[in-house]
């Protein structure tokens, strides 16, 4: 579908007296090295270097820059004058080298060196030479002598090889045709003829000679340089393409064919070698394969006349990128390219016949730059760069046909592909011109006009065409106006240098050409009314303009001028009656590097915004040759393939083949989308090399060119979900909703997109849609998910504050109240609308009631019911419906919830069941008394409350407690009985005894106690370590005093083991009178306070020294070691802490490969061996901490004794595991919980030591304290990390685990440990211990 557009020409006039005869390519300047003579009046060969500016002045003369000269007598008496062969320039080594007919080889040196010549003969050969060609390296010169030898020279000219054609050449290959492609070879069903053999041809050519070969040799190389190819004489006879290795080993040589010329040229892809094949009535451009076999060919559409005439001479040149065929003639040059088998001719340049002279035009391609080429012709010598355009209408809604027009020489296929998606080379119309088409500009339909305009520019000529797309079917354009174009009026627009470049819309009524002339670059101004076309003005410009570009979506469509040295101009003055000369703008737009090879440009001018502001909102966008995207100065992208402008995006795809979307804003405001098209709507990927085309906003369609030619339309989600927003804003429902069903997308946007815009217009949403189906469709997809803001976020970044409420952040979600359910919220408000229109849309009633969730089986189920009563007709249907929609089985048990048998009969019918089954238990159930057969439904429905209901209305007491006790309905029997206080105590029995059971003892005791069961109640009471109440109950029995002091016991040794020291003293004390125990077990709790008053009150003094002193020793002892363990464990595990996070962040890969002691030998980190993150192609590093990429699979980590075995050693956190730091953290909470847990402890201790005179333990005791204290309070911030730290990291934990699937097994294991240990958890509070001023520490 792409088109070359010439952007650039310059033009050199020759000094009088000069003949152009060869030219050649300097890469290092960008210059062309220009040869002059010699000829048959003058022997004098003089070297030139010609450098093309961007400001062409008028004969260009004193731009060439001589080298040297010398005068070059030809050597061979049979020759009038000596011919040069071929020209070579050496950038790194600034040398010439000529090959000469004659057989000199001579080298120019343009900065010799002492002791070096600057012309230098290297070699000659005494034949002469009928072809030279150096190899692509420039290592090897390929020499052809008119002898028909064949020579390989090096660098230096020392000959390496030396063969002879023979002809026992034509043996070296043994061709064998199978046919392929052949309509032989095709299968032409029963019919057919009898079947020959397709390997043998109809005709075999023998190798006649064309009535026009030249005699020529021809040498071409392959792109890799690996072989040469040799077209020659043999024997006069007939023509032999021989293919030869590097080495000078002979290939393969051609099959015969007839009529091929010396033409040669190898394609630098390597694939196929180009000739040239005259026959009687065409000429073709066949290929050959490397072994000499055919592959294919194509005609060059001459008619006789033409073949006789400038068509007799045809020579063939492939550019550096094999992308473009030039074919040679004697007075003009076609450029031909190929998509999908089919070769287009492109481009075709007339220029001027070289008098006196019946070879083809000089033409060289560039070497480096694929379509910028050289071409010589009569005292004329010019350069062209050209482009691959596609000319494609602008992508505006809502007259976006999609159309676009390819050029094949005077044919111009047209297709709108958002009407017909017509492969190429077919299209849907096909337009032929006089001559061949030049360029070609597309306007849509505006609202004045129902058809496009097509101006069509060849070399002469514009011809305006209208093409009126909503006729059905499309018609072919009609002619409407034939205008000649500036300057061509005469007969010789050649001597002035003029030619047509390019031809594009400024406007509804203006066209704007650029044209080409030996004064540098002319617009021409064209106003378009009433169907003809006339000349309005011309602009002369100095500087070489490359491209006029118009805006694709903005208020205006004035046209921009791209000038050759990259500067973009806004120039409004093309379009006035009055010719301008010179009148570009002083200061230009933007300015892109000169290697830029497309612009587009984008207005996005807002009425609402400042008016003078507007010039900020112009932005150009341009593409380097080398794939950088610019948008003004700054570069988007560096790997861009292709790109287009919509109104609202700029699409381009890249060299990673990703297609992108782009929000258009301000410069500063363009956001790139990353690589990830799993995740961003604005990214996703194509197929290899595949190209943009155009792009049809008002269907979301985007078309591709894939490098074989074909095309493909997509629908890119960025466009789809981008135009259903559109729609949603502007209410139009119903084309959302076809656009989501059409594309597939989720239809849960409509409403999350703008939730209270769709509940308060959802009878407008009824209305558009309609159709029940429709209806039905939207209410079955919806669900809980806001899938605005998972699958589709909006990814446009808002430049102000929405003025829609149901867009903004802070509205409610799901319609009245926030917490609401979404789904019922829609299926609410829709079933509102229907309740008028139930005759219409009794189906979507039903599927509303259906798709709630819960789903409210029984409301659909009651209209269902209501018809069946009024409408039996409509009942089945219904009934159908809505076992469509839920599971009949679960239907059929909603149906008989609502006890109607009839129901349940209805829907058992649509069901799987068998009849033999359902109908004798419903016959049963119909025999049964009202609510025993309410009873028996609801205890089959596993209803068993309600059914516990019907049976306590049944009066049938035994039966119902027996049914309680069954399904343990104790709370909802104990509600029924409340008001029969003997049935009410009974149900509490068993209640009593059922949580006795189920060891739930305090209930119990309550229970029983309720029940005056005191005997049961103690007993309860006791299991629950509830000794009051245990012992309370114990006197209401009433105990013997025996029995009681064994209780008191038991409770008072159950209470120490649970270390209530202070509710086992008082039982000791209250109960069984023991002081002396009651004040042990005070001091086995540190109340010294209370053992010390209970002692007093009792007048036991005596044992103030063997009970309470004894407990002040051992409690001094006991807390003096866990303060001293404490110490020990801080100044342990934090430097340890430290030590594993330096290391972390100094070889995270050690770290988590478990290495963190220095290469020793860690038997049990087995786990995390490197052999899973080789397997993994990652280290643990990059799987666990930067998640980049799906974690690895091992299979021997996901069983569920691995992940068992990596749960045990997190839990131990054994030293020099990756679970050590996560086990070191957790040891100092823990530790910091227990120092605060004894810091009242340590008090009473202290409080103890001093009443009793011991002030130097106490001291000991409280300096221990405080030193834990305080190592707790430094360390807690390193420890657990500072609040800025821990909540960065613990946001950068969540950001990445949101992308990044959990793994399983083991590996499950240590990303759990590794998002506990970098999330952020929160430091414990070190309690503040208050010190005894009376001790002095």
């Amino acid at each position: 579908m792409r088109n070359l557009r010439n952007v650039r020409r310059s033009l050199l006039s020759s000094p009088d007296g000069l003949l152009l005869t060869a030219a050649a390519w300097d890469v290092g300047s960008d210059s062309i090295i220009c040869a002059y003579g010699p000829t048959k009046h003058d022997s004098l060969i003089q070297l030139k270097r010609w450098k093309p500016s961007h400001r062409p002045t008028g004969s260009n003369s004193a731009e060439l820059e001589h080298i040297t000269s010398w005068d070059a007598p030809c050597p061979l008496p049979d020759l009038d004058c000596d011919m040069v062969l071929d020209l070579k320039y050496f950038s790194h080594s600034s040398t010439i080298c000529i090959v000469l007919r004659g057989g000199d080889i001579v080298v120019v040196r343009e900065n010799p060196q002492y002791g070096e010549e600057k012309i230098e003969i290297v070699g000659s050969v005494d034949a002469g030479i009928s072809a030279a060609a150096w190899s692509p390296d420039e290592e090897l010169l390929a020499i052809c002598t008119i002898a028909d030898t064949f020579l390989f020279m090096t660098r230096d000219f020392e000959s390496v090889m030396d063969v002879n054609f023979t002809s026992d050449d034509l043996k070296a290959s043994k061709h064998v045709s199978v046919g392929w492609g052949k309509a032989e070879t095709q299968f032409k069903g029963k019919g057919a003829k009898a079947l020959r053999d397709p390997t043998m041809p109809e005709k075999v050519d023998e190798g006649l000679l064309s009535r026009h070969d030249d005699r020529h040799c021809t040498i071409s190389w392959r792109g890799d340089g690996a072989y040469v190819a040799v077209n020659s004489l043999q024997a006069s006879s007939r023509r032999v393409i021989r293919v030869y290795t590097r080495e000078g080993v002979l290939d393969s040589v051609s099959e015969p064919v007839d009529g091929l010329e010396s033409s040669l040229s190898w394609r630098p892809t390597g694939n196929i070698l180009a000739g040239i094949q005259r026959q009687d009535s065409q000429i073709d451009v066949i290929f050959f394969e490397r072994n000499g076999l055919r592959h294919g060919q194509f005609g060059l559409r001459l008619s006789k006349e033409e073949m006789e005439s400038w068509g007799s001479k045809a020579v063939l040149k492939w550019n550096v990128d094999s992308s473009v065929l030039a074919v040679c003639f004697k007075d003009r040059v076609q450029l031909w390219t190929m998509g999908n088998y089919h070769y287009y001719l492109k481009q075709e340049i007339d220029l001027p016949l070289r008098e006196a002279n019946d070879e083809p035009e000089l033409f060289v391609w560039h070497p480096e730059h694929a379509l910028r080429f050289t071409t010589g012709s009569d005292g004329n010598l010019q350069q062209f760069d050209n482009i691959f355009h596609i000319a494609a209408s602008a992508p505006s809604p809502p007259n976006d046909y999609g159309i676009v027009a390819v050029i094949d020489g005077k044919n111009l296929k047209l297709t709108p592909l958002r009407i017909a998606n017509v492969p190429p080379p077919m299209a849907l119309q096909e337009l032929t011109m006089t001559s061949s088409v030049v360029d070609v500009a597309i306007l849509n339909p505006n609202q004045a006009s129902i058809g496009a305009k097509i101006a069509i520019l060849v070399n002469r000529n514009i011809s305006l065409y209208f093409w009126n797309l909503q006729e059905k079917p499309v018609q072919s354009p009609q002619l409407v106006s034939l205008q000649r174009t500036h300057g061509h009026e005469d007969s010789k627009p050649f001597k002035r240098g003029l030619i047509n470049q390019q031809i594009v819309w400024g406007g509804d009524e203006c066209l704007l050409v650029l044209q080409s002339c030996a004064n540098g670059t002319t617009i021409l101004t064209y106003r378009v009314q009433d169907e003809n076309i006339s000349f309005m003005s011309s602009t002369t410009d100095r500087p070489l303009l490359q491209t006029i570009v118009t805006s694709i979506a903005g208020m205006t469509s004035n046209p921009y001028l791209f000038a050759a040295d990259g500067q973009v101009f806004h120039d409004s003055a093309l379009r006035s009656p009055k010719a301008v000369a010179n009148s570009l703008p002083k200061e230009p737009l933007a300015m892109f590097p000169k290697s830029t090879c497309k612009i587009e440009i984008v207005d996005l001018f807002n009425p609402d915004l400042d008016p003078a502001s507007s010039g900020n909102h112009i932005i150009p966008f341009g593409l380097s040759s080398n794939g950088s995207l610019f948008a003004h100065e700054r570069c988007l992208a560096k790997d861009c393939t292709s790109f287009l402008l919509t109104p609202a995006h700029l699409v381009f795809t890249t060299t990673q083949h990703l297609l992108k979307f782009v929000h258009l804003a301000t410069v500063s405001e363009l956001e790139v989308p990353p690589d990830t098209p799993e995740v961003d709507e604005r990214c996703r990927s194509i197929e290899r090399g595949a190209r943009l085309v155009t792009v049809i906003p008002s269907i979301s369609a985007l078309i591709l060119q894939m490098p074989r030619g074909n095309l493909e339309t997509i629908y890119p989600r960025a466009l789809v979900v981008a135009a259903i927003r559109r729609d949603i804003d502007e209410k139009r429902y119903k084309k959302a909703f076809l656009a989501c069903r059409n594309h597939r997308v989720d239809m849960n946007i409509l409403y999350d997109y703008a939730p209270l815009d769709f509940i308060v217009n959802v009878s407008l949403f009824v209305d558009q849609v309609r159709k029940v189906e429709y209806i039905d469709l939207f209410l079955s997809q919806l669900r809980e998910e806001d899938v605005s803001k998972t699958m589709y976020k909006e990814t446009l970044q808002a430049r102000s504050i929405s003025t829609n409420p149901a867009q903004r952040e802070d509205s409610p979600r799901f319609g009245v109240e926030s917490d609401t359910s979404k789904v019922n919220s829609i299926c609410n408000a829709i079933l509102e609308v229907l309740k008028t229109r139930a005759s219409t849309n009794l189906q979507n009633i039903i599927s509303a009631h259906v798709c709630k969730h819960p789903p409210d089986l029984e409301a659909g189920l009651l209209v269902v019911a209501e018809l069946q009563k009024n409408y039996p007709d409509k009942a089945e249907k219904a009934v159908e419906h809505i076992c469509f929609l839920a599971d009949v089985n679960k239907l059929y048990d909603n149906a008989l919830g609502l006890y109607d048998l009839e129901l349940a009969l209805l829907v058992a019918q649509q069901s799987q069941k068998d009849p033999r089954e359902y109908l004798p238990f419903l016959q049963n159930l119909q025999e049964l008394p009202l609510l025993r057969r309410h009873y028996t439904i609801d205890d089959y429905l596993g209803r068993h409350t309600k059914a516990l209901g019907h049976l306590y209305n049944l009066s049938v007491f035994e039966e119902f407690k027996s049914y309680v006790v069954k399904h343990t309905l104790y709370e909802a029997a104990l509600q029924l009985s409340r008001y029969e206080e003997d049935e009410f105590e009974g149900i509490m029995g068993l209640y009593a005894d059922y949580l006795f059971r189920e060891s739930r003892y305090k209930e119990s005791g309550i229970a029983y106690e309720y029940l005056n069961n005191y005997a049961s109640a103690y007993e309860a009471y006791r299991l629950a370590h509830l000794w009051e109440e245990s012992l309370s109950a114990a006197t209401m029995v009433p105990l013997e005093r025996s029995a009681l002091e064994s209780l008191a016991r038991t409770l008072a040794g159950s209470l120490v083991e649970l270390k209530d020291y202070h509710s086992a003293a008082t039982v000791h004390l209250d109960y069984l009178k023991d002081v002396e125990s009651a004040a042990r077990i005070f001091c086995q709790g540190y109340f010294f306070t209370d053992a010390t008053r209970i002692l007093g009150l009792h007048q036991r003094s005596d044992l103030l020294e063997p009970v309470v002193d004894a407990g002040l020793a051992e409690g001094m002892a006991s807390m003096t070691e866990l303060l001293a363990e404490c110490k020990a464990q801080i100044n342990a595990q934090v430097p340890r802490i430290r030590e594993l996070r330096i290391k972390k962040v100094e070889e995270p890969l050690a770290f988590y490969d478990g290495d963190v002691n220095g290469g020793a030998d860690i038997p049990d980190n087995v786990s995390l061996a490197a052999t899973d993150a080789s397997t993994t192609g990652g280290s643990l590093f990059t799987r666990y901490t930067n998640r980049t990429g799906t974690v690895g699979t091992n299979a021997t980590r996901r069983t569920s004794k691995n992940r068992r075995r990596e749960e045990r050693k997190r839990a131990r956190g054994k030293k020099g595991s990756v679970y050590e730091e996560e086990y070191l953290v957790n040891s100092i909470g823990r530790l910091i919980d227990r120092v605060n847990a004894v810091g009242d402890e340590v008090g009473r201790l202290i409080v103890g030591l001093m009443r009793r005179g011991m002030r130097e333990r106490a001291k000991a005791v409280e300096g221990a304290m405080i030193e834990v204290v305080r190592l707790c309070k430094e360390n807690v911030g390193e420890v657990f990390q500072s609040e800025e730290k821990a909540q960065a990291v613990t946001d950068d934990v969540k950001s990445r685990a949101e992308d990044t699937e959990r793994p399983t097994g083991g590996d499950g294991v240590l990303w759990d440990s590794i998002e506990e240990t970098q999330a952020r958890r929160e430091a414990p509070v070190v309690k503040e211990f208050e010190k005894l001023s009376l001790v002095g520490n």
